[in-house]
């Protein structure tokens, strides 16, 4: 995707600046400057997260990390402290794996931080070894990979929207698949059969059914909601796990989730898919209002919402 009139794209801190301030005030909404927003980004200790969370750190955004890991928490709080010089980094721990702890990761967020502008759900985990792949449950006895890449982020994001609505504009960031596999409802648990990669589809595609049906509930509210493939089979620990090769870079996959959240070309876009910048079509079940209704009403009674 070409630059904007009065924007360009900064190579190094992988954003959109504006080149000509008095445009964006021509806008219905924009968002704040970087350096005036605070945005959390789960999943913050490794890979895309990790180097997200670093890219935003540099323009001097207040960064809220998420891990499930004390120690590596306080290394990458170090870490990118280190590079960009900015302390305004905070560290919240919490596995997704167990919605107890999703909704106390969000109560933790809302004490210290009422107002948020940025929420980028990042954490997730990959089909596993494509062979000999064993159904896994979590915590709370739900297929684990629907219960992380899709419950964890519902649930968190419901739970974080009063944060959200505080000054908006503000901006929900999804970070999805361009895997996507349509879900049955009749065995949304892949208790009759199963397979690691259809789950971790399954729930990609969940994910995204979320990002309309959030962004419909939204209108009007100045909060945009958009889901992303930031690069396919990148360099990551999550990609290794599964296959012994790569195709893209993080940096690539960096590229992709700081357009969705700092372009000011995206202020007004909302409920859409993009296959890195671009935007695409999703798994034609992302747009039956039937199988959202059902996936919707299913997710409110799996989180307690």
């Amino acid at each position: 995707m070409g630059e904007d009139a009065g924007t360009i794209y900064n190579q190094v801190t992988h954003s959109y600046i504006f080149t000509q301030p008095h445009l964006c005030l021509k806008r219905e909404t924009y968002m704040k400057p970087i350096a005036q927003q605070t945005i959390l980004i789960t999943g913050s200790t490794d890979g895309l997260g990790k180097q997200t969370a670093l890219a935003l750190a540099r323009q001097g955004a207040t960064m809220l990390l998420h891990g499930r890991n004390q120690q590596r928490l306080e290394t990458t709080r170090r870490e990118i402290q280190d590079v960009t010089g900015n302390s305004h980094l905070e560290i919240y721990l919490a596995d997704l794996a167990e919605l107890a702890e999703v909704r106390r990761l969000a109560e933790q967020v809302q004490f210290h931080h009422p107002q948020l502008d940025v929420l980028i759900n990042n954490a997730g985990i990959g089909s596993g070894k494509l062979l000999f792949g064993k159904r896994e449950l979590s915590r709370d006895g739900y297929e684990l990979r629907l219960a992380v890449n899709y419950l964890a982020p519902f649930l968190l994001t419901h739970l974080l929207l009063p944060g959200l609505r505080v000054n908006p504009p503000s901006r929900i960031i999804h970070v999805g698949s361009v895997g996507q596999r349509p879900l049955d409802f009749d065995d949304i648990m892949g208790e009759r059969r199963y397979n690691g990669y259809e789950a971790y589809c399954h729930s990609k595609l969940a994910l995204m059914m979320f990002t309309i049906d959030l962004a419909d509930k939204l209108k009007g509210e100045h909060i945009t909601v958009n889901c992303v493939h930031p690069a396919s089979l990148m360099n990551t620990k999550m990609v290794r796990e599964t296959i012994p090769f790569t195709q893209t870079t993080v940096e690539e996959g960096v590229r992709s989730v700081m357009h969705l959240a700092t372009s000011p070309a995206l202020d007004n876009v909302t409920g859409q898919y993009f296959d890195q910048m671009q935007e695409a079509r999703a798994h034609p079940q992302a747009y039956d209002p039937t199988a959202r209704r059902l996936l919707r009403q299913l997710s409110e009674q799996l989180t307690g919402l």
